[in-house]
């Protein structure tokens, strides 16, 4: 299968104005390789449980992604397939460890699980952490939101609500779906791939990013469109910080420039799990 692009990716997390981190992510986008993966996992239930809970998910999800990719031919024909039998697995293993540890019933974590191949962008994801494209100077997300605030957002459409007050309701982050050992109402895996072109790039985060508005988001983008992925990422990180918002909810994000073959450095950049270019706070 020919290679595309050259990935240049970078992760950042941060605890925000929380005491724990309950955020997970695992990246990887060697350079010379035609796959690049990532894994990112929302925990919730509280200091231990949903950190225990995020790193189960994204643990479960990335190894068995990495064991079936390699027949990529194979792994792409039955590439929805694979996603959804990786997040059952770990919802499987999230159920197991509440059998074993009764005392963590509640955790649960939400998932977003993509997957770069020949042009091909697939995902899956449950809850409501993010996946971005930036592209020609717009963002959009790509993937659903499983929580309330699409919900809330139509209501502001509608002249029913004001946007300042959908902003800061107290439903917004009530989620519809998430991993948490029983059964997944809403799984959003599309059947076709999106595909993808040079220059565009892709972040993967948990809702504390989304402390920021879209606005501000693609201020930061624009601005450092031609940077590094380290760079971008150090920026978005610095303005989430800047806003000293005591409320502000454990940040995690991967973001992956994809360009032309070799017209990035001698090394591409890998995130793994707990770890990045970055943690603060």
């Amino acid at each position: 299968m020919p290679h595309r692009f050259d990935f240049d990716a970078a992760s950042a997390l941060s605890k925000g104005g929380r005491s724990y981190q309950e955020d997970a992510v695992i990246a990887d986008y060697s350079r010379g390789s035609d796959i690049g993966l990532t894994v990112l996992a929302d925990g919730m239930g509280g200091h231990a449980a949903g950190d225990i809970a995020s790193k189960i998910v994204v643990t479960e999800v990335f190894s068995e992604l990495m064991f079936q990719c390699g027949d990529r031919e194979g792994f792409e024909k039955q590439i929805k397939t694979r996603l959804t039998e990786a997040a059952m697995a770990a919802n499987a293993g999230l159920r197991a460890h509440v059998q074993a540890h009764p005392e963590t019933h509640g955790m649960g974590a939400t998932l977003v699980a993509t997957v770069i191949l020949n042009q091909h962008l697939y995902w899956i994801s449950i809850g409501d952490s993010p996946l971005f494209l930036f592209r020609d100077g717009a963002l959009r997300q790509l993937n659903e939101d499983h929580s309330m605030a699409p919900q809330i957002d139509f209501m502001v459409r509608n002249g029913l609500m004001g946007a300042e007050e959908a902003r800061h309701h107290p439903d917004r982050n009530i989620l519809t779906s998430v991993l948490f050992g029983e059964s997944v109402p809403h799984v959003d895996c599309p059947d076709a791939p999106f595909s993808l072109a040079q220059g565009d790039i892709l972040i993967v985060a948990s809702d504390g990013l989304q402390f920021l508005t879209d606005e501000e988001i693609t201020t930061v983008l624009t601005e450092h469109s031609h940077d590094s992925s380290a760079a971008i990422a150090d920026h978005l990180m610095d303005r989430v910080i800047a806003l000293e918002d005591p409320e502000l909810d454990n940040v995690s994000f991967s973001l992956v420039k994809l360009q032309e073959a070799a017209s990035i450095g001698a090394t591409g950049h890998s995130g793994v799990q707990g770890e990045g270019i970055r943690r603060a706070g």
